[in-house]
Formats: C-alpha cells, structure tokens, sequence
C-alpha cells in the first residue's frame, strides 16, 4: 500500500514538474504573442487577432491537434518543431491545458 502511495505520489510531481516547463517555455516563447495569460491581448496578439489560449474553440481541439499547431504551425501561427523539442512541445500543450477558461 506504502509503495502506490509513494508511486502516486512521484507521478504527481512528475506531472507538476512537466506543467511548469511548459509554462516556462511559454513565457520564453509564446507570452510575446499570445500575452501571459494566453488571452492573445498582447501588441502583436491584438494586431494579429489571435485566439485565446483558454476559450472553449481552442480547448476543444485535441491535444494532437495542439501539438500539430505548435509543432507545424497553422495560419498565422509559425512552425516551432525547429526550435523546440518535442518533449517541451508536449509540455506547452499540457500548459495550454491550464488555460482553461
């Protein structure tokens, strides 16, 4: 019993852990944009119209379909597969997860 506490609790942390890259390597690379809160209310997010990161339209989408946006880019949104892993592309999508209006 001692040793799935212990288990579930490391899996706890590990997810926590996994969150929080995400958010740093939003603030490193998308806050600019899609703003600190995700709502696209930046400079450059209002003159581009983006959506927010936290409405229901963008959080329907898949978490495959997030990391294809992210990985790929979709219209206005560039490709970030060169310039990140795909362990912290991973970790964005669970980020975004967190935006959850």
């Amino acid at each position: 019993m001692k040793a799935i506490a212990i288990s579930a609790l490391t899996l706890l942390i590990s997810a926590s852990a996994f969150a929080a890259d995400g958010a740093a390597v939003y603030k490193a690379k998308c806050a600019s944009c899609h703003g600190p809160d995700g709502a696209g209310q930046s400079a450059m997010g209002k003159k581009m119209n983006l959506r927010d990161l936290g409405s229901p339209e963008v959080q329907k989408q898949t978490d495959a379909e997030l990391y294809a946006w992210t990985a790929d880019g979709k219209g206005k949104m560039p490709a970030y597969k060169a310039k990140l892993t795909e362990a912290e592309i991973k970790a964005l999508v669970s980020f975004m997860r967190t935006l959850k209006k």
